[in-house]
């Protein structure tokens, strides 16, 4: 299964290394899923880490050289993700998890993506952490 991770759950693995987000990766390290993010998505989790807990910034660029980073989509699937009801800074995020072919995108957004969760949109499941553990493991 692969996985696209959004900047949270990428921030949140970075400075909870025992939370649901930092067990994705655990999973993928061992062969069970692949984790996907973009360039935009490893920014912006890179910039809040530097505000918020620049000690993690060591964990997290170990983190990042696990995970697969893939191109950003076009301005048409940015367009079509911000129809879903996504905001400018998250339309980019779904767009990217489409065009590369994700099984799900996980994200722990539920004030922009939570009216996604559990829906699949183009192919792509919309998952919080906890949805995603569920379907990797079996």
């Amino acid at each position: 299964m692969r996985l696209f991770l959004d900047a949270n759950v990428i921030f949140t693995a970075a400075h909870n290394p025992a939370g649901r987000s930092a067990a994705i990766l655990t999973l993928a390290r061992h062969g069970l899923c692949r984790a996907e993010t973009s360039p935009h998505a490893a920014a912006e989790a890179r910039r809040n880490l530097a505000l918020k807990y620049p000690d993690a910034l060591a964990r997290f660029d170990s983190i990042t050289g696990q995970l697969e980073i893939v191109p950003e989509a076009g301005a048409v699937e940015v367009a079509w993700a911000a129809e879903q009801g996504l905001p400018p800074k998250d339309a980019p995020i779904l767009a990217a998890a489409v065009a590369c072919g994700a099984d799900g995108l996980v994200t722990g957004d539920r004030t922009h993506f939570g009216h996604l969760f559990g829906r699949r949109l183009r192919g792509v499941f919309v998952l919080n952490p906890a949805q995603a553990l569920a379907r990797v493991l079996p």
